[in-house]
C-alpha cells in the first residue's frame, strides 16, 4: 500500500470517526496529531493525512453543497457515514489538490468504497465523483 494510501485511510478514518462520533473534525484531528507523536513509524503517511482533513475541515460546507448537487436524488444524511466520509475526502483531492488527477482520487475511493462499505458503495461513489470532476471541469 502506497504512503498515499494510507494517508487517505487515515484520514478517512478521522473524517468517519468526527462523522459518528458527532464531533468536530478538529478534536479527532488533534487526538490523531497527538498519537502521531509516540508512533514514529507510521510518520510517513501523517503529513498528507493531516492535509486531506485539514482541506475538508476548512471547506467542508462547500463540499457538501457540491457532493449534494451532484448525488442525484441523495441527500447527505442518507448517505451510509462511510460513504459520506469517503466522498468528502475524494471531493477535497478533486476540487483542491492539483497534485493528485481526478481518476486517482475517484480511483482510491471507489476502492475504500468496495473494501470498507456496503456493495452499492463504489458505484455510488464512482458515478459521484466523475460528475464533480466533470462539473469541475465545466
Amino acid at each position: 500500500m502506497s504512503s498515499r494510501t494510507k494517508a487517505r485511510k487515515r484520514a478517512l478514518d478521522i473524517l468517519y470517526g468526527a462523522d459518528v462520533r458527532g464531533v468536530a473534525i478538529a478534536v479527532l484531528l488533534g487526538e490523531e496529531a497527538e498519537r502521531a507523536g509516540h508512533q514514529p513509524e507510521r510518520s510517513s503517511s501523517w503529513p498528507y493525512a493531516r492535509q486531506i482533513v485539514e482541506g475538508v475541515d476548512a471547506h467542508l460546507e462547500a463540499i457538501d453543497r457540491e457532493i449534494e448537487a451532484n448525488a442525484q436524488g441523495w441527500t447527505l444524511a442518507r448517505m451510509p457515514s462511510l460513504d459520506r466520509a469517503i466522498a468528502r475526502l475524494a471531493t477535497w483531492e478533486i476540487l483542491h489538490n492539483d497534485e493528485v488527477p481526478d481518476g486517482v482520487a475517484i480511483a482510491e475511493a471507489v476502492e475504500f468504497g468496495t473494501e470498507l462499505s456496503t456493495d452499492d458503495s463504489a458505484g455510488f461513489l464512482n458515478g459521484l465523483l466523475g460528475a464533480i470532476s466533470r462539473a469541475k471541469g465545466a
